[in-house]
């Protein structure tokens, strides 16, 4: 994918989080039927890093299990790290548990800065992955990941199948209202529109690029970054399958 392209991509995700962030929150009140079946099956006590965390909703959830360890969250987008923020502070002082956010875009070369190698039992990133543009840059950060993580380390992540719900696939948007055309994209990327607004907020329309994974792409990503895939599953939406689930493992 050219850089100019790539730019742009990130730019419509940048500006929509940042112009719908606290729209978006309002519709990430509880956490995933998915992310609850991680919690209960794949977290134990330990460092944990969540790449993508948004409002908080899942750091809170696990201070409030009692588990015991450190949670870091990043995410590029303030609104949702402001909203992050107020509800740690409203969660009662847990010992033993470190709950912290900080403001970081995985796009940048320098995201991980402050971070060290080897240091995490696990990282998380739910519904993230696929607002990366370019198969690369992904399988970059992919690696950076895999150099965090402790040797057996456990990397958790969601992908967002919209073409599985017929209302969220009509959302489709020609590339032609980004500036863009298809042949400047790669297969599997597409734009969708948003339609939830807040109280007050002008009905502007909302943008926001999509990469669909196929379970053979996220196979292959795995395999050339030195994952093993442990699990897989599907939860989410009405229908239970608007996410795609996986374990992956460092493999060294």
């Amino acid at each position: 994918m050219d850089e100019s392209v790539s730019k742009k991509l990130l730019d419509i995700n940048d500006k929509f989080y940042q112009s719908f962030g606290a729209a978006f929150a309002e519709t990430r009140h509880r956490i995933q039927p998915g992310v609850q079946r991680i919690v209960e099956e794949w977290i134990k006590p330990g460092t944990w890093l969540d790449i993508g965390c948004g409002s908080g909703v899942l750091g809170q959830r696990l201070a409030q299990s009692g588990l015991q360890g450190s949670y870091l969250g990043l995410d590029f987008s303030e609104p949702l790290l402001a909203e992050a923020r107020l509800g740690a502070e409203a969660l009662p002082a847990h010992d033993g548990f470190e709950l912290t956010y900080r403001l970081s875009n995985l796009m940048h070369p320098n995201w991980s800065d402050g971070l060290q190698s080897n240091t995490f039992d696990g990282i998380l990133a739910f519904a993230v992955f696929h607002h990366l543009p370019g198969a690369e840059k992904r399988r970059r950060l992919l690696s950076q990941i895999y150099i965090l993580l402790k040797p057996g380390g456990i990397f958790i992540h969601s992908e967002w199948q919209f073409d599985r719900n017929p209302k969220l696939a009509a959302r489709v948007q020609p590339w032609s209202m980004a500036g863009l055309s298809a042949d400047e994209v790669e297969p599997g990327d597409f734009l969708l529109d948003w339609r939830h607004y807040t109280a007050g907020q002008t009905d502007e329309p909302g943008l926001r690029y999509v990469h669909l994974f196929t379970e053979s792409e996220l196979k292959e990503l795995a395999a050339s970054t030195g994952f093993t895939i442990l699990e897989q599953f599907d939860s989410d939406g009405k229908t239970g399958n608007l996410g795609l689930y996986q374990v992956w493992q460092k493999t060294a």
